[in-house]
């Protein structure tokens, strides 16, 4: 009775559980380390680009924050150098009025009396000194008799008809042009040449090879 048992209960409960075999234990931790490998290689490449966005964006901040910097500087130095154009205006008022006056003597010729060759000299020194003193301060005199028109510096008052000048030559300047630091302040009032007409060009030379 106690072997029927027995024989019973072996064959109730079967043969025991077999362990997985060694080869699909190792493909598993295999499979589960490439995961791992290709998890971590995408988050190192998606830090990596999250890293040279910031880098980017700093790196743009800094050029932003450079030009803001440079313009202001530029800002203040020119509002510096301009800051005194008003009076500057007024002082070549006063340099002209000197050159009017010293224009206004008569030219030097024999006989003519000391005092008037003196005054003359005093008042070139004078004003030599006092272009030199602008000068030192930005203010320059600039003469165009000679030049090409430039509207940007010139005021054409009148033209002349001129075979000796090319057109748009400037003739003769009634005035200098002024500049602060480069910028004007007052344009030159000229007289500009112009090409003399087609008919008196034609005349002209019919009566030169008639001669």
């Amino acid at each position: 009775m106690g072997n029927e048992t027995d024989n019973m209960q072996e064959t109730t409960q079967g043969p025991p559980p077999s362990d997985p075999p060694a080869d699909a234990a190792n493909q598993n931790t295999a499979l589960s380390a490439e995961d791992l490998m290709q998890a971590a290689t995408a988050r190192i490449a998606a830090l990596e680009a999250e890293v040279g966005e910031l880098k980017d964006r700093w790196m743009r901040s800094e050029a932003e924050i450079a030009n803001v910097r440079s313009r202001a500087r530029r800002e203040v130095d020119e509002t510096r150098q301009y800051a005194v154009q008003k009076f500057a205006t007024d002082v070549v008022e006063a340099a002209e009025n000197l050159r009017r006056g010293i224009d206004s003597l008569p030219p030097p010729k024999p006989g003519q009396p000391e005092i008037v060759g003196k005054l003359r000299e005093g008042l070139d020194g004078i004003e030599r000194n006092f272009l030199s003193l602008l000068e030192r301060n930005g203010i320059k005199r600039e003469d165009p008799t000679g030049a090409p028109f430039d509207p940007n510096m010139h005021q054409a008052m009148a033209e002349q008809e001129s075979e000796a000048h090319t057109p748009g030559t400037v003739i003769h300047a009634w005035t200098p042009a002024w500049t602060l630091h480069g910028r004007l302040l007052r344009p030159a009032m000229v007289v500009v040449a112009k090409a003399a007409p087609a008919e008196l060009a034609g005349s002209r030379v019919n009566l030169n090879t008639s001669a």
